[in-house]
């Protein structure tokens, strides 16, 4: 299993344009990808889950990759998250 953490810097934290960008991204992978922050969690590949996590900007969430192909994925996604939230 691979992970990384990212502060959220939207200022509308994780909102429903990026979130369903995500949720693309995230379905790429074969590698089981989830979302952990402030005790709530959500697989990446779900959308309602993830808008229900009520992220907002300055959290800090955690992304945990497993799967075949979790270096490529965890790497990519984190690329992602720098590059939309």
């Amino acid at each position: 299993m691979k992970q990384f953490n990212y502060v959220i810097t939207d200022e509308a934290g994780i909102h429903a344009r990026p979130a369903g960008l995500l949720v693309k991204e995230a379905k790429n992978y074969s590698s089981k990808i989830t979302l952990e922050s402030e005790g709530k969690s959500a697989e990446a590949t779900k959308l309602l889950a993830i808008m229900g996590m009520g992220v907002k900007n300055g959290t800090t969430i955690t992304v945990k990759v497993d799967g075949e192909d979790e270096d490529k994925a965890c790497a990519e996604m984190e690329a992602f998250f720098k590059a939309n939230f």
